[in-house]
């Protein structure tokens, strides 16, 4: 016989945990000591690894005392239901992952004014992404609808997707300055860098883009992240500005 406590030290499971299944009566120790101690048999030990190996699939402490006390225990039927228990459950979770995922670079983008980018998440969330996608392939030909697959996502954690909301968030804190200014110019200038990396020779897909997006209905419409018209003019200002200024240096 095996006192609690060198149980507890081979199986790493607490001597509280132990007190409570015998409490519950998912594992009565086969004896005690004198001074009430408990004590398990080697059956009692193969018992709790059955009970560790179903609570780490996931199993509720009520079911596996049903499991292992019913000898008619449907068990193929019970494990199928665990198994789509599990499945919705990581499909739930990975929705909040990306849910986060988007708050954070949302965030990000906004200065950090978190009340501005939950606003602008909810706004998004509410929309019905059955119309979004009809209006998308309302709206681009099935190379365009490839090309948008590539955009950079507000959930995404790759380099690109976080480097253009870095930028977006530091075009938001320029608005107020010359779209001139060397700062100004220097994002536009790595903006349109990215964009010849991510998409060289698809400036009639970024023009067409571009359009959409300066539109507020049309940018609601196909679900993109809401941006100030100001910030959009301001884009548009300095960019103006960068391919003349370079129109002018290349002629000299």
């Amino acid at each position: 016989m095996i006192h609690i406590k060198e149980v507890a030290q081979q199986t790493k499971v607490t001597v509280r945990t132990l007190r409570y299944y015998d409490q519950i009566g998912l594992l009565t120790p086969a004896s005690k000591t004198d001074g009430g101690h408990r004590l398990y048999s080697d059956e009692d030990l193969k018992k709790l690894q059955q009970i560790q190996f179903l609570k780490g699939i996931g199993c509720r402490l009520q079911d596996i005392k049903d499991m292992l006390s019913d000898s008619k225990w449907q068990w193929s039927v019970s494990l199928k239901g665990q198994l789509v228990y599990i499945v919705e459950e990581q499909q739930r979770l990975r929705k909040m992952e990306s849910a986060l995922k988007e708050l954070i670079n949302s965030i990000t983008l906004e200065g950090g004014d978190d009340h501005l980018a939950v606003q602008k998440l909810v706004q998004l969330s509410s929309q019905n992404k059955a119309k979004l996608q009809i209006f998308r392939e309302n709206m681009f030909d099935d190379q365009e609808l490839e090309l948008w697959a590539k955009l950079p996502k507000m959930n995404g954690e790759d380099p690109d997707s976080l480097e253009w909301i870095a930028l977006l968030g530091q075009i938001k804190r320029s608005v107020k300055d010359d779209p001139a200014s060397p700062k100004a110019q220097n994002i536009i200038r790595r903006m349109v860098e990215k964009q010849m990396e991510d998409f060289h020779e698809e400036d009639k897909f970024m023009d067409k883009l571009w359009k959409v997006r300066k539109s507020p209905n049309q940018s609601e419409e196909l679900g993109l992240y809401p941006i100030e018209q100001e910030v959009l003019d301001f884009m548009e200002r300095a960019y103006e500005i960068y391919i003349s200024s370079n129109k002018h240096s290349s002629n000299q």
